[in-house]
């Protein structure tokens, strides 16, 4: 229900994604190696458990209740924009667990497999611990989502065509209507805090349009991406739940890193690329709703 996905992502990344610049290289040899299979294994502990001790503290720290699904504000809180969330966090834990797993020794398939797995059971512990949570609930929309994620890398795998699809996120505070929301149902937040600014946030589809349509003249690092967000219309109605606002669509023009930077190309390099093209970055931007407005740049 929050992003907690991504920021289990932050954490593994800042321990896994250091072990070895070799992690995207498929070895010859894909025979598990032991040694790597125990640092993979270590990490990946200590890794959840200090996400886990965080989140308890910051969204988990009221007394639990009985097990219970979300009763209904789920959808309505952030117009969805949650559920995007959930989907990328989906694919970015699969994405590094299948690339560690790589690194290990795994053959691609199993990898990717393994990878999906493991990210669906990080969505569903989510869900069990939001379940017994007084303000939230079970989400099945939240665990579909992160699911679908989960598997998203499977899929380009099967369907080569699907390889043309990036996703991606961005923020910037462009409104406070978040914090004065929190404000108003008497809620402790910090100022700094972006995690559940949904309003600041944008989620966006990149596509190669390059590949798609064999456009003479099209560079072939710039892209087309149609992006999903949360306006700053929403009100805390009188059960202390937000509600109102109204979802924004954009189409912008979008870069694709690995594309644009191409003289820097070690395989800790390739890793850096692989990441910062997970965010989208300032770009000449139309909104097309609720409203027409051209954007020089937008973030």
């Amino acid at each position: 229900m929050n992003f907690k996905s991504l920021l289990s992502i932050a954490f593994c990344i800042l321990y896994l994604n250091n072990i070895n610049a070799d992690s995207y290289i498929l070895k010859k040899d894909n025979s598990i190696k032991t040694s790597r299979l125990v640092i993979i294994a270590s990490g990946l502990t200590l890794s959840l458990a200090g996400t886990y001790y965080y989140v308890d503290r910051a969204w988990w720290s009221e007394n639990s209740i009985d097990f219970h699904f979300d009763n209904g504000p789920d959808l309505i809180y952030a117009l969805n924009v949650d559920k995007a969330a959930h989907f990328l966090g989906g694919i970015q834990v699969s994405d590094l667990f299948s690339s560690n797993m790589l690194w290990v020794g795994a053959s691609k398939k199993n990898a990717l497999w393994s990878g999906a797995i493991f990210s669906t059971g990080v969505q569903l512990a989510i869900e069990m611990k939001d379940a017994y949570s007084p303000y939230w609930g079970f989400s099945k929309w939240d665990f579909t989502m992160g699911t679908l994620g989960a598997f998203w890398p499977v899929v380009q795998n099967y369907k080569k065509e699907m390889e043309l699809i990036t996703f991606k996120f961005s923020y910037y505070k462009r409104s406070n209507i978040y914090w004065d929301l929190e404000e108003q149902r008497n809620k402790e937040v910090n100022r700094y805090s972006w995690l559940d600014d949904y309003p600041n946030q944008t989620y966006w589809a990149s596509f190669d349009i390059n590949s798609i349509s064999n456009f003479c003249c099209w560079p072939e690092w710039l892209n087309i991406s149609v992006g999903f967000g949360l306006d700053d219309t929403q009100y805390i109605n009188e059960n202390n739940n937000k509600l109102g606002g109204k979802n924004e669509w954009y189409i912008a023009l979008d870069y694709d890193i690995k594309k644009v930077i191409t003289k820097w190309d070690s395989p800790f390099a390739n890793i850096i690329k692989k990441w910062l093209n997970y965010f989208h970055f300032p770009a000449p931007t139309i909104k097309i709703s609720p409203e027409i407005k051209f954007y020089p740049l937008f973030l």
